[in-house]
């Protein structure tokens, strides 16, 4: 009888000082450092930004000038942007789906919305993709400004393109990590691996996929919108 009552706490997830199970604990410690590295890149393009030479009466186009809102608009494709803004947040309520669906112990419903999730960070990545190469189709990279600016683009800073390609390059390798994990996860729910009581990938995948999904919103605002 004893064997019997002691297997279950033996099964059961290690908890921490904290509280939370050890992988949950591993999770939160590794979005915050991800927290602190999104925030130094989008710190220092603001800084950048806002610091760059402005124009003035006497010098309306000054040398290392950022390009201007109207510019960044004009270069970059906000609508294709956007549509893939709304897919990723589309993919969030996926993975709610999905976690609910597996609490609930349906495991079809749970690998219905594993897969809507999969098409969706793939087609954000394709997007992505696309948008990079028509990007430097026109003239934008990493140290390069498109000459469609006029003249005055070779007094633009070209610090724009490095910390666009930087922020929205790092953010898609973490889309990028996700979708790997979400064909594993796709695999495994097909074969029934997840279960009502055991389910505990599924919840500590949606912690990652929202934070991706809350740091696009954050970039897709800061870079593409002011």
């Amino acid at each position: 009888m004893s064997a019997h009552v002691d297997a279950p706490a033996l099964a059961a997830p290690a908890a921490t000082a904290t509280g939370l199970p050890s992988r949950k604990l591993a999770v939160w410690l590794f979005l915050g450092s991800e927290i602190l590295f999104f925030s130094a890149l989008i710190f220092s393009y603001i800084v950048l930004r806002m610091t760059s030479p402005l124009p003035t009466p006497a010098d309306p186009n000054p040398v290392g000038m950022w390009p201007t809102p109207h510019e960044i608009q004009h270069i970059l494709n906000i609508p294709l942007t956007a549509l893939n803004t709304f897919l990723l947040i589309v993919s969030s309520v996926s993975v709610v789906m999905a976690l609910d669906a597996v609490q609930k112990g349906n495991k079809k419903a749970l690998t219905r919305w594993l897969g809507v999730t999969l098409v969706l960070g793939i087609t954000f990545l394709s997007i992505q993709g696309y948008e990079y190469v028509k990007l430097e189709d026109h003239g934008l990279w990493f140290n390069l400004l498109p000459d469609e600016l006029g003249p005055q683009h070779l007094n633009r800073n070209v610090l724009m393109a490095t910390t666009f390609f930087a922020m929205t390059g790092f953010h898609g390798m973490h889309v990028l990590a996700g979708v790997i994990m979400l064909l594993i996860f796709f695999v495994k729910a097909k074969l029934g691996l997840y279960t009502q009581s055991d389910h505990e990938g599924i919840e500590l995948f949606g912690l990652y996929w929202h934070f991706v999904d809350l740091v696009w919103i954050i970039l897709f605002t800061i870079v593409y919108l002011l």
